[in-house]
C-alpha cells in the first residue's frame, strides 16, 4: 500500500487499539513514533515494534491534551525523522458517570482528551506535512448511538465527526486527507470489565455475533492511511460488526 519508510504518530498507542494500529502500520514498512502517557510503556513497544518488524520506532511520553508536550512530539519526530507523514489520533478516556452525577472537572478532561487533542494533534502535524500526508481520528459509534453514562464521550466522539469535515475543507489544498474510523465494541484492555452475561448481552446486539479485535480496526487504519485512499476525505468509516444498522 506504499507506506514503506513513510513515517506515523500514534498517539494512546501503549495498549489495545492503539497497539495494534502501532503494529498494524509497522507491518507495512512504516517508521512509528509510539506516544502515551507513559515513557516506560511507550519505549516497551518501540522496541517490539523495531524487534518484530525491522523498522525504525520510537517512544514519545505525550499528554495529548497539553499543546506545549503535543508541539514536543512533533518537533521530536521531524528532528529524529525528518518527515511526518500520519497521524492517527487514537488517545481516549471513556469514565463511565451518570449525567446527574458527572461534575465539571468530569466533562473538561474527556473533552481535553477526546476531542481538545485533535485539535492540537492536527494542527501541530499539519504544519509539518507534505502533500499526501494522512490524518486518521478514532472517533466511535458513540458518535451516532447514545450510551447511557457516557454523555461527555458520546459528545466529544460527535465532536470529532464534524471536526474532520471541516479540517478535510481546510487541507483539501494541500493534498492532507482527514478521515475517521469508528470503532464498536472491540475487545481491549480498557473494555474488558463487566460480567460474562454483560458479554453476551453486548454480542446479541451485534449482527456479527462477536466482539471486534484492535486488527479490525488497526486494517481500516492502514487503509485510510494508504495510496488506496487518496480520494477519500472527510469520512467516518464505522466498523462494528453491524451494529449501527439495526
Amino acid at each position: 500500500m506504499m507506506l514503506k519508510d513513510k513515517v506515523a504518530i500514534v498517539t494512546g498507542a501503549r495498549q489495545g487499539i492503539g497497539l495494534g494500529i502501532a503494529l498494524a502500520l509497522a507491518k507495512e514498512g512504516c517508521n512509528i513514533i509510539v506516544s502515551d502517557i507513559d515513557q516506560g510503556d511507550c519505549n516497551s513497544v518501540a522496541e517490539k515494534i523495531s524487534k518484530e518488524e525491522g523498522v525504525k520506532a520510537l517512544g514519545v511520553k505525550c499528554d495529548v491534551s497539553k499543546k506545549e508536550e503535543v508541539d514536543a512530539l512533533v518537533e521530536k519526530t521531524m528532528h529524529e525523522f525528518g518527515r511526518l507523514d500520519i497521524l492517527v489520533n487514537n488517545a481516549g478516556v471513556y469514565p463511565f458517570i451518570p449525567f446527574d452525577k458527572m461534575q465539571e472537572s468530569d466533562w473538561d478532561k474527556v473533552m481535553n482528551v477526546n476531542l481538545k487533542s485533535i485539535f492540537l494533534t492536527s494542527q501541530a502535524s499539519a504544519r509539518v506535512m507534505q502533500p499526501g500526508g494522512k490524518i486518521v481520528n478514532i472517533s466511535s459509534i458513540a458518535s451516532l448511538v447514545g450510551f447511557e453514562g457516557l454523555v461527555h464521550y458520546c459528545a466529544s466522539k460527535g465532536g470529532i465527526n464534524g471536526m474532520i469535515r471541516a479540517l478535510a475543507l481546510e487541507l483539501a489544498p494541500r493534498k492532507i486527507n482527514v478521515n475517521a474510523v469508528a470503532p464498536g465494541a472491540i475487545e481491549t484492555p480498557g473494555a474488558s470489565g463487566g460480567t460474562e452475561e454483560m458479554k453476551q448481552q453486548t454480542i446479541a446486539m451485534i449482527p456479527a455475533k462477536r466482539y471486534g479485535q484492535p486488527e479490525d480496526i488497526a486494517n481500516a487504519v492502514v487503509f485510510l492511511a494508504s495510496d488506496k485512499a487518496d480520494y477519500i476525505t472527510g469520512q467516518v468509516l464505522v466498523v462494528d460488526g453491524g451494529w449501527t444498522i439495526k
